[in-house]
């Protein structure tokens, strides 16, 4: 067994502001996509600029923000949201979807191809490998603000907290969702693939990560299981990811259609 140290969730202060440990944690995601993504483009046969990936990253943080808070409110801040219309707006109280996030991502790049006359498919493909790192540092963010808890354990690696030993499903999300996730990502994508293999091969593992973990996660307590005990809000938002993902990486070998994000080799 294992103490929580108890952290404080304020990293420190500017005057009056206080600097979040969670904040830092999201600069630190989007400082590393693109790091990630500048990298990547630099590759001899890559397709992409510079400039391109620097536009890719602020629209890429537009939709993680609106995407995650908008998300949060409509799967699983409605009760708050009745009780204040100003809920929404009030970020600063916390509340941020990952599959909120993901179709605010979706959405935004989606428009940055449109406006860079790129094909919306190597746009998914090319940002596939970046968010792990960032979701790595998010659920690092939620355990130095000791929530999201997993269920009560007998583990040694379980953590005391308020008397009781828990799973750190945050831990586990971290070294799944994050390390792991981005390691095959970044591995599978360093060379050309099959159009939407890479977007589908980060929704398969993703879902199926996310979907596991969630046996072991205490789900929000105003929501609490949806079906026999078990079934959580987490679950039956990422079974949907799991078979779109498939139906993708399976249609890309099957169709076999180039990538546009790396030059094409003479035949």
């Amino acid at each position: 067994m294992l103490k929580f140290p108890g952290f404080d969730p304020i990293a420190f202060h500017l005057g009056p502001v206080r600097v979040h440990w969670y904040g830092i944690m999201y600069l630190l995601g989007f400082a590393a996509a693109w790091w990630l993504a500048r990298r990547r483009a630099a590759a001899p046969r890559s397709t992409w600029k510079p400039a391109d990936v620097d536009d890719l990253i602020f629209f890429g943080m537009l939709g993680v923000i609106l995407g995650g808070r908008i998300g949060y409110v409509l799967f699983y801040g409605l009760k708050f949201w009745a009780a204040d219309a100003w809920y929404p707006l009030k970020i600063w109280e916390g509340g941020m979807s990952f599959h909120g996030g993901l179709l605010g991502v979706v959405a935004a790049m989606a428009l940055f191809a449109w406006r860079r006359g790129r094909s919306v498919a190597d746009v998914y493909d090319f940002t596939a490998p970046l968010p792990p790192l960032g979701l790595f540092f998010g659920r690092i963010g939620n355990f130095i603000n000791g929530e999201l808890w997993g269920k009560v354990t007998t583990v040694p690696w379980g953590f005391e907290v308020n008397g009781q030993v828990r799973h750190p499903s945050q831990l586990y999300e971290a070294a799944l969702e994050g390390l792991l996730l981005f390691t095959v990502l970044w591995w599978f994508s360093s060379r050309p693939r099959p159009r939407l293999a890479p977007s589908g091969l980060f929704l398969i593992i993703y879902g199926t990560v996310r979907f596991l973990v969630e046996f072991v996660r205490v789900p929000d307590e105003h929501i609490g299981y949806l079906a026999g005990g078990w079934v959580t809000e987490g679950q039956l938002l990422s079974l949907p990811m799991i078979i779109g993902g498939a139906a993708l990486l399976g249609g890309a070998y099957r169709s076999r259609t180039p990538s546009g994000n790396f030059v094409a080799t003479p035949t």
